[in-house]
């Protein structure tokens, strides 16, 4: 830390600085780690199912003055480790639960079977201590600005290596649209940014300790409280428009059956649950009778497991009920693929009772519908008998809403920024995501996977609509804000009314994770950078 050269120094500023030198000093290893666990604790509570959202504003300070003061070659490392690790543990600890009450795991071991997962993901930070280190070291506390950069880098690196953005922290802001609408232009890794700046700015006042610094950053905040304002009111007119300008095209009946996780799947069980989406179906048709537009009916992802293509009796009572009420029925269905594998698909019936469009999901969930694991190791085989294993589609199908398009994705898919996009770009003027986190409990689960819908609509401009079979049912306007969600583990319907979407295809849609990926770029130079003076100095030695 600097020591004050000018100005007054901030007496609380002060006081928490001075605290932590005298701490370190006595016992460095205990005060570095405790912050960095103080750090993701802080930055846990500001996910769901806590809610304190605006701790992630200020989550970080702590890492990031524990890691400005320890420049040496490991220890920043291992302390953005421990960090990671304590976040991704804490953050997905419902992970167990379908261990526990599915697999009938003891608690005792699927609470330590979590641990390898989030220690793995827990790199990505320690690569984040390391980089700010050799930054703050080579170019002194004014490089703790750089950490927006690094952090959005690799929150986009974590993507490509493991295939999970999970939590990423710009989704903490989920559910305050105000405050996301750099995602129309940068993805959730910008509002990421904006978020780590504020710590950024935060960290670089404790360090430096002067009035200079306090201004400096309390500048750099308000430009970009600024920037963020000038884009949200952006995103306001276009919802303006979309909400006051656009004729209603279509109306979406969504059905939240909450079929239980337990199903037994006896033939008794089945017919009384088709039974039970038929009749909710048919009750909420009543609504709109009078209505002159289109209609689609949605079914969620569900662990009935329909069969359309396989079951003739399912594809005789759909054609008849779609004939019979004038509606277009959208289901999930798992359908006959190459090879002698099964899709995990999306079908729509027209109002004629006729198969018109098939969206098989393209993105298989780890563990869950597909084993990442090839034949030879051993026990792979079980494994698949007792998770399943699905193959993945290719194709990017639109789907008829009326006169509108829809792209169709299925439950974890929501998490992928990339194929909202692309069916965006593809020409969707509405995003529909069915899924089931039924399995997953009455955990924080509902709303982090909601968060990453929300995000799917601000980065692409369209309304999104999500569909469940236990909770969060909702829908989401193009601007983030988020609509008649229904209630957790109980049978629920909502009606909504689908218009075009406002403007053109945001900056987002057209051109993807270019900020992001120049982040990820500029990363890499920074840190060779940091090598190069001292590659130099080695040298004169």
């Amino acid at each position: 830390m600097q020591d004050v050269v000018s100005g007054r120094p901030l007496s609380n500023a002060q006081r928490l600085a001075d605290t932590l030198a005298r701490l370190h000093e006595k016992a460095p290893a205990l005060v570095d780690f405790g912050a960095a666990t103080v750090s993701a604790v802080l930055l846990i509570l500001s996910f769901p199912d806590f809610n304190l959202w605006p701790l992630a504003w200020c989550a970080l300070v702590p890492l990031l003055l524990v890691v400005a003061m320890n420049r040496g070659r490991s220890r920043p490392f291992f302390l953005g480790w421990v960090f990671g690790t304590v976040f991704f543990y804490g953050s997905c600890y419902w992970l167990t639960y379908s261990m526990i009450h599915t697999g009938g795991i003891s608690p005792l071991i699927a609470y330590p079977l979590l641990l390898p997962g989030a220690v793995l993901l827990g790199i990505f930070p320690g690569l984040f201590g390391l980089f700010m280190a050799r930054a703050i070291r080579k170019w002194g506390t004014t490089a703790v600005f750089l950490a927006p950069v690094v952090w959005s880098g690799l929150e986009w690196s974590r993507l490509e290596v493991t295939g999970q953005l999970w939590n990423a922290i710009g989704y903490s802001q989920a559910f305050h649209h105000s405050l996301i609408g750099p995602a129309r232009w940068g993805g959730v890794y910008a509002v990421g940014a904006v978020i780590i700046f504020v710590n950024s700015a935060i960290a670089f006042t404790l360090l430096r300790r002067t009035k200079r610094a306090l201004w400096r950053s309390a500048v750099a905040v308000l430009l970009m409280a600024v920037a963020t304002l000038v884009v949200n009111i952006s995103m306001s007119l276009s919802a303006g428009e979309f909400i006051t300008e656009k004729k209603t095209e279509a109306v979406v009946i969504a059905i939240q059956p909450n079929v239980p996780m337990d199903l037994v799947k006896s033939n008794d069980d089945m017919e009384l649950l088709t039974t039970r989406h038929f009749e909710m179906s048919e009750a909420a048709l009543k609504q709109v009778q009078n209505s002159t537009e289109p209609r689609l009916l949605i079914w969620p992802e569900s662990p009935m497991n329909f069969a359309y293509g396989g079951d003739e009796r399912l594809r005789a009572a759909l054609a008849s009920f779609a004939q019979r009420h004038h509606v277009s029925i959208l289901l999930n269905s798992q359908e006959i693929a190459p090879n002698d594998g099964i899709y995990n698909s999306a079908v729509l019936i027209n109002e004629q009772g006729k198969l018109v469009a098939q969206y098989d999901k393209i993105r298989l969930l780890p563990f869950g519908e597909y084993v990442p694991l090839p034949d030879w190791v051993p026990g792979s085989g079980l494994i698949r008998a007792i998770v399943g294993d699905f193959t993945a589609g290719t194709n990017y199908r639109l789907m008829p809403v009326g006169n509108l398009r829809a792209g169709v994705f299925i439950c974890i898919e929501s998490a992928y920024p990339a194929i909202a996009r692309r069916f965006t770009n593809e020409g969707a003027d509405v995003l529909i995501n069915i899924s089931n986190d039924g399995y997953l409990g009455p955990t924080a689960v509902m709303r982090q996977h909601l968060a990453n819908a929300v995000f799917r609509a601000v980065e692409n401009g369209r309304p999104l609509l999500s569909v469940t079979n236990t909770g969060i049912t909702a829908f989401v306007g193009p601007n983030g804000e988020t609509k008649d969600a229904t209630s957790g583990f109980k049978p629920e319907v909502r009606i909504w009314s689908v218009s075009p979407p406002p403007g053109e295809r945001t900056f987002y849609t057209k051109y993807g994770d270019v900020f992001v990926i120049s982040c990820a770029i500029f990363s890499l130079l920074i840190l060779v950078f940091t090598f190069v003076g001292s590659a130099r100095k080695a040298g004169h030695d």
